[in-house]
């Protein structure tokens, strides 16, 4: 799971507290976030315009985010999230608890 010898994308996490958890994820071109499953609900804002490759269950999916523009999603998922942009890609992802 990973990005292949790309690396991994690497969490800042922002804010944490009983309700909320806010971590920015920094990507370098071809890192990943490594196999993972959400504990909480969760909304992504993109802070660039770019695409994701998302692996699932129901295999691989690019996704492609515009800077600005959240989308939300529920505890439970599970999947790797890999950048699939030649250059740097972040977002924020803003979990409630």
């Amino acid at each position: 799971m990973g990005g292949e010898g790309a690396g991994q994308a690497v969490p800042t996490v922002q804010a944490d507290n009983d309700r909320v958890r806010v971590t920015e994820w920094r990507f370098a071109p071809g890192a990943s976030t490594g196999w993972h499953r959400h504990e909480y609900d969760y909304v992504v804002v993109p802070v660039l315009d770019g695409d994701l490759v998302i692996t699932g269950a129901d295999g691989e999916s690019r996704s492609e985010l515009k800077t600005g523009v959240s989308y939300f999603r529920r505890a439970g998922v599970e999947h790797d999230v890999k950048n699939g942009n030649a250059y740097e890609f972040a977002f924020i992802e803003v979990e409630m608890k």
